[in-house]
């Protein structure tokens, strides 16, 4: 038996106790039986995470009792986050016919290109892409990712990471042979291209490709001239430990993100993610406080005409939807659902994939909260957009709210939903 088990339901009953709660007033809080929450606190069972942020609400714990069992997580994806130093050893081979369409372009390749045609235009050397012809290349190519992101919020990531993977090459490429403000242009679409492989890498369950694209990103960027989008590199890093579940992780890379010299709406994402970190570790008071700056931070941004948006276009208010996800890891799960509910009455029915991962997480708050029939209700219709989008991030949420209804096995609702939702929560993409 592990012996954090026995150190957690020690803590536990301290604290219920202390509280001057029964096991059966305890049970009816947070949702759990009776037997199940005697076996967490004798030590004989290992509590889940959804119940160890049940109880650490429901006792006011402010995160102590989450601390207390912090190996009792769920699910993570991928393995641990590689360090950025190493990015340039990493060898993408994700198809078993040699070198894939993940091919990966390094950092001094890059500088090399923008120096080669810099060092051309200096000497007089004659530009294969002129003004002209770079122009209509940056405005074919931004309508196409704008069209790419619209075409990721219903389709899965394997569908478009070739297109992408090709554009983001095919702009470098042209880089390398047009003027010097042409150039810059070039190589700065081209990092927002690699950006948005990297997250949609992630959404296929490869943390480590996608950390190795957004740093490309970073480098296409840099040699543009932009040195802003490393602040939001650390903000992609962040979600992956978020997702790793490792609270003190995302909260330090999220406050690295939140540097003075960055545009207000990456700090407002940083402070965002942050906010996340901390309803990870049980801060309720941080986690507000994150939210407060980046409402601010947020309503600040000013985005230039035409300009392609940094993180989520698809949310309208995306602090007011960070805080119902908050609340769900903060184990208020009843608030967290009615926030939900405002917020995704406010999505578009085309934004198909936000839609899904916030529809997910609303259903598992309903699900913790006890509201069995409402959670079962709202899963059943998004389960075919689960199946479309095929995200491993979604997916885990996916799992947890099928654990979740597990423990509900004769309800008729839960019965009827079991065997697909069991199916596609644990699909595999590559």
């Amino acid at each position: 038996m592990p012996l954090l088990s026995t150190a957690f339901g020690e803590e536990l009953r301290r604290r219920r106790l202390d509280a001057g709660l029964s096991l059966t007033a305890l049970s009816a809080a947070v949702h759990y039986s009776k037997a199940q929450l005697s076996k967490v606190e004798r030590g004989i069972k290992v509590p889940s995470r959804d119940l160890v942020r049940l109880c650490d609400a429901a006792l006011r714990a402010d995160g102590a009792l989450i601390s207390c069992g912090a190996t009792s997580t769920g699910p993570q994806l991928g393995g641990p986050v590689p360090d950025a130093s190493d990015e340039e050893e990493w060898t993408m081979q994700l198809s078993p016919d040699g070198p894939s369409w993940f091919q990966p372009v390094g950092r001094r390749q890059i500088v090399s290109a923008g120096a080669a045609s810099l060092l051309r235009v200096r000497m007089g050397g004659e530009s294969p892409v002129g003004p002209a012809a770079g122009a209509g290349m940056l405005e074919a190519s931004r309508s196409l990712f704008t069209q790419y992101r619209r075409m990721g919020q219903s389709v899965e990531p394997g569908f478009l990471l070739p297109g992408l993977i090709a554009q983001t090459h095919t702009l470098r490429a042209l880089s390398a042979h047009a003027d010097r403000d042409t150039r810059q242009e070039l190589l700065a679409l081209g990092s927002r291209y690699a950006e948005y492989v990297g997250w949609l890498v992630q959404e296929s369950g490869d943390d480590q490709a996608a950390l190795w694209w957004t740093q490309r990103a970073v480098d296409l960027a840099e040699a543009s001239g932009d040195r802003d989008l490393g602040g939001y590199a650390l903000v992609r890093r962040a979600l992956v430990t978020l997702y790793q579940d490792d609270a003190e992780q995302t909260v330090a890379l999220a406050q690295k993100a939140q540097n003075g010299a960055l545009p207000p709406r990456i700090r407002g994402l940083a402070a965002q993610r942050e906010a996340q970190g901390h309803a990870l570790a049980g801060d309720r008071d941080a986690c507000l406080r994150a939210l407060d700056r980046a409402r601010g931070l947020l309503a600040r941004q000013e985005d230039s005409p035409g300009a392609l948006v940094i993180g989520s276009m698809h949310l309208p208010d995306s602090v007011g939807m960070v805080m119902g996800w908050c609340l769900v890891d903060l184990g208020r799960p009843g608030q967290a659902a009615d926030e939900l509910d405002r917020q995704l009455a406010q999505v578009s029915d085309d934004a198909l994939r936000t839609r899904v991962r916030y529809g997910v997480r609303r259903a598992l708050a309903c699900a913790a909260d006890g509201q069995i029939d409402r959670a079962c209700a709202l899963t059943e219709p998004l389960l075919d957009g689960v199946e479309a989008v095929r995200s491993a991030t979604v997916t885990i949420d996916l799992r947890r709210l099928a654990r979740v209804l597990a423990r509900y096995p004769d309800h008729p609702s839960v019965r009827r939903l079991g065997p697909r939702l069991g199916a596609l929560s644990y699909f595999r993409n590559f």
